[in-house]
């Protein structure tokens, strides 16, 4: 594969499910205590991480789970984050403005906060009250914040008594790196082909539904956006009709992200309209990839991990057709904003 190291990625996201043990005890202990709710507050691309834990818990559990923008609750705050309350904050760099500030914050209150990094001797690797540790970078990052999450809330449901099977989902879990590497490997003809659609044209629509929804999202504005300044329009699905369709007509370029949960049928009416109108519909769809040992229930939960790995050799092809590495920043991290 184009630029890219099996082992580390092996080693990374076997070192995210290796957290598991310990992730299930913290969550166990905290509803044990009496805990009452669970934050995920992430900023920018790690917050967009958290968000299919979140519908999961929301959709799944009755127990109260929140997700907000860091920058916002600094200035509002939340009746709801309180000391009994779990807070979820995953930075890659562990040195992330916003969420350096809100921890400092959320400890005045008591709250039990869990750090999910990249980085031990950061400010968030140090100053959780449970540290957890996975070394990522960028093109590794997102199936290991999806892990961690999705560990997260299945361990909510379990020591709640609302899933009855967390152990044979953990078991299939075990599998997932090496059944990854095999997904990229299969996607690499197909990525260098999305690349080239991406590379000739300087505007995308992207979109999706469910839990894949916030892969779109997040590949829209952190890869596109930010790493290859590219305009993408990120859409829901379920918004895409009341509005961006408008949009829609020959030669613009709609990128269409398909999972396997009970809203792939969202995907399904927009992929239906838009090839009516436009010769550029780009669809990648989870259920293509073979993922032999995995049950269909996981399948659902696992979709919007499949879509990062194969979405990230895309970006590894994008960069190189268009001579614009994605590290490189005109403002990110360089100046003052």
């Amino acid at each position: 594969m184009l630029n890219f190291d099996e082992q580390r990625y092996l080693r990374i996201q076997t070192g995210a499910l290796a957290l598991e043990n310990r992730l299930d005890q913290v969550i166990g202990s905290c509803l044990a205590r009496g805990a009452e709710n669970i934050f995920f507050l992430g900023t920018g691309g790690a917050a967009i991480l958290m968000q299919p834990a979140v519908q999961l818990l929301q959709r799944q559990s009755r127990f109260p789970a929140f997700i907000e923008s860091t920058a916002e609750l600094l200035v509002t705050g939340s009746r709801n984050l309180t000391a009994k309350s779990i807070v979820v904050m995953p930075s890659l760099s562990g040195t992330t403005k916003e969420s350096v500030a809100l921890l400092e914050k959320i400890k005045t209150l008591g709250a039990t906060v869990i750090t999910l990094v990249g980085h031990e001797q950061t400010p968030l690797g140090k100053g959780g009250d449970h540290v957890f540790v996975n070394f990522a970078e960028d093109d590794t990052s997102c199936e290991s914040f999806y892990l961690q999450s999705l560990i997260i809330a299945l361990s909510v449901m379990k020591h709640r008594g609302e899933i009855a099977n967390y152990d044979q989902l953990i078991g299939e879990l075990t599998q997932l790196p090496g059944l990854l590497l095999d997904v990229k490997r299969s996607f690499e003809d197909q990525a260098n082909g999305l690349a080239m659609r991406l590379a000739n044209s300087n505007y995308h629509i992207i979109t999706g539904a469910g839990n894949v929804w916030p892969a779109a999202f997040y590949y829209g504005m952190c890869i596109l956006e930010e790493m290859q300044w590219i305009r993408a329009r990120p859409v829901h699905a379920s918004d895409f009709f009341h509005g961006t369709l408008e949009l829609v007509e020959k030669n613009v370029s709609l990128f269409l992200l398909k999972g396997e949960d009970a809203c792939r049928p969202l995907a399904d009416r927009v992929e239906s309209f838009a090839q009516n109108y436009t010769d550029q519909v780009s669809v990648i769809d989870t259920a293509a990839f073979d993922l032999p040992g995995v049950s269909a229930e996981l399948r659902g939960l696992v979709s919007p991990i499949l879509l990062a790995a194969v979405l990230e050799r895309i970006s590894a092809h994008l960069e190189v057709i268009r001579n614009h590495p994605l590290t490189t920043r005109r403002y990110y991290k360089r100046v003052a904003y």
